[in-house]
């Protein structure tokens, strides 16, 4: 199969025709102005948020970009990496008529994206080593398969997808290929953003959830052509990353060591739970894990589960997903965290 990839033949006509909502906020950008703004019908007193924010994210896109070494044109920014996904959706699939591809056992969403848009879902399995088959999901794709979805660092498996692999898919495949990497700041591999030169129909997705804490905040952002980036800011909300959002966010931002320091102790606690694990009879095998989690197969996953909940941990339990019966997912917690719960997991093999 040959990439014959045109971004004009695949956004949705009715997307590629509509002009976008201009907000008062689109139309006067200069913010830092001392001006009497009298143009959004916005209440005048003062309370740290009673103006909107600023649409395009101005200030947070520039920082990042810069840290990141890529083009602000080349950045969308959204109301968590969900918003993000579901955008994707609206603007190159037709409803009844399009479909994704997608690989479990993966992030559900994905799923749950489609079935609300109204797209067509296929299903390539991962391999038993929880790598894609890029055959296989080639050979599953038809003139509707409009994007293929790929998570690397995979949730819930916590291993990178082969680089050659993916690179097979970009190289092959004409719709989009929307690689999430929400997890990436926890592996050694550089992020695929800095292929966006090569491959006009890759869109990285990344978050500000994981590595950076920022869960709460709910800030998600992809990294992809102006071409694609524009098409998205044509359908977003106007003011979809709230005030607060866009300044804790650049605080964070900020603080680059911080966030690196607190990575490399998740790293390293993350050796010792998987060390940990081995030593519990019931566990039956690990998983290699390039994310802040790792995913561990069991003698009996709802009775683990169970008896964690009872001492007070809360895991995950994955055993309904492809591929992964019997397993739970073990997030990496503080060092304080994790001792408590290497302490249940031991009482519990005892």
């Amino acid at each position: 199969m040959k990439n014959t990839f045109n971004i004009n033949t695949l956004v949705r006509a009715n997307v590629a025709a509509m002009k976008p909502y201009s907000s008062a906020r689109d139309e006067f950008k200069d913010f830092k102005k001392e001006m009497v703004f009298l143009d959004a019908n916005e209440n005048p007193y003062t309370t740290q948020y009673n103006r909107y924010p600023d649409p395009k994210q101005r200030d947070l896109k520039s920082m990042i970009a810069t840290e990141q070494k890529l083009s602000q044109e080349n950045l969308f920014i959204g109301n968590g990496s969900d918003e993000v996904l579901d955008l994707l959706f609206r603007a190159f699939c037709i409803p009844a008529t399009d479909n994704v591809l997608i690989v479990p056992p993966t992030y559900g969403m994905y799923k749950v994206l489609a079935n609300t848009n109204d797209i067509g879902i296929k299903e390539v399995p991962l391999d038993l080593d929880f790598q894609i088959q890029p055959e296989k999901m080639l050979e599953a794709v038809d003139q509707c398969t409009k994007m293929i979805f790929i998570c690397s660092p995979n949730n819930p498996t916590g291993n990178i997808i082969a680089a050659s692999k993916i690179e097979h898919i970009l190289q092959s495949f004409s719709g989009l290929v929307i690689l999430d990497e929400a997890y990436i700041d926890f592996a050694e591999s550089e992020s695929w953003s800095q292929q966006l030169s090569k491959y006009p129909n890759l869109v990285v997705v990344q978050t500000m959830s994981k590595a950076y804490g920022l869960a709460g905040l709910r800030l998600g952002f992809c990294w992809a052509s102006q071409e694609i980036v524009e098409i998205l800011n044509k359908i977003k909300p106007p003011y979809n990353v709230n005030v607060l959002t866009q300044q804790q966010t650049l605080e964070r931002y900020i603080n680059q060591d911080e966030v690196k320091a607190e990575i490399a102790s998740i790293k390293e606690e993350r050796t010792k739970l998987e060390v940990s694990l081995s030593k519990c009879s019931f566990v039956k095998q690990i998983f290699p894990s390039e994310a802040n989690f790792i995913l561990a197969r069991v003698d009996n996953a709802n009775e683990r589960y169970n008896e964690l909940i009872e001492k007070g941990i809360v895991i995950r339990n994955r055993s309904t997903q492809t591929l992964c019966e019997n397993t739970l997912r073990f997030t990496v917690g503080t060092s304080q965290e994790n001792k408590k719960l290497i302490e249940a997991l031991l009482s519990i093999t005892n």
